[in-house]
């Protein structure tokens, strides 16, 4: 919702997809929106969005894959039909709605977006099949950006860290339960994500990843837990690289990196 008011106040037209009809009232009632009724796990319904959004003639510039669930618990109590569940919408459902929009992106020499999250990085001892959804979508854009790039089509990853929305509310009441971690209303709204959306689809050279978090704590753990992995990866085989060529690599990577805004 966040995304779409950003865009749609800066003048842009914004089909907004949406499952329920109280929602797509009011984003059909949003100046510069059309509501689509979109559900990511239903190839129907995205078949038919690609057919409305090709006959109005406008074109697509930007796809936002943005849908998503979770569940919580232990790997060892999540019934099969829970992960399958998070893995439809997050997961499948980017790969059906990318799949079925390319052309329109392409023929645009357009931008894709995928909200992927700090948990495509982390993994909480409680949140591993969401983290494991995250971390495919990592994935899914590294490779789709190398394969639209002969294509002239710029991809990003957009990785937020805690933010107010409904994925806890909706996680507690598919698993039954009710728990502290439901209510994200103590979270600061989502406006920084969709800034960060704006500048994925629009800035000139977009950055493949826009990590976006509320504060420094979750920044920190984020890039700690990159680091952590690095080590990891480097310790006890028969290629260890040594410290000074490990910094030497950083440097060499730093020196592509943008200046702080």
């Amino acid at each position: 919702r966040k995304v779409t008011e950003r865009l749609a106040a800066d003048g842009h037209f914004v089909y907004a997809g949406a499952r329920k009809e109280k929602d797509l009232a009011e984003l059909d009632a949003i100046e510069n929106v059309q509501a689509i009724r979109l559900d990511v796990t239903k190839p129907a319904e995205i078949a038919a969005a690609v057919e409305t959004i090709t006959k109005a003639g406008r074109g697509l510039y930007g796809l936002v894959n943005n849908a998503g669930v979770a569940v919580t618990g232990p790997f060892m109590d999540t019934k099969e039909e829970d992960f399958d569940f998070v893995m439809d919408v997050n997961t499948y459902g980017p790969f059906r709605v990318t799949k079925g929009f390319a052309p329109l992106i392409i023929a645009s020499k357009g931008r894709i977006t995928t909200i992927s999250s700090i948990s495509g990085i982390l993994s909480g001892a409680n949140a591993g099949v969401y983290s494991m959804s995250k971390h495919a979508i990592e994935a899914f854009g590294d490779s789709l950006a190398l394969q639209m790039e002969s294509h002239g089509v710029k991809v990003s990853l957009v990785e937020p860290g805690n933010y107010n929305s409904e994925i806890g509310n909706t996680a507690a009441r598919r698993m039954g339960t009710t728990t502290s971690l439901a209510d994200r209303s103590k979270y600061k709204s989502p406006d920084e994500v969709a800034d960060a959306v704006s500048l994925a689809l629009f800035e000139p050279e977009p950055k493949r990843r826009y990590l976006v978090v509320p504060n420094p704590y979750e920044g920190e753990i984020t890039i700690k837990k990159a680091i952590q992995e690095l080590v990891q990866l480097n310790e006890g085989h028969a290629y260890t690289y040594d410290r000074d060529t490990l910094v030497k690599m950083l440097d060499e990577a730093l020196a592509t990196a943008r200046p702080a805004r």
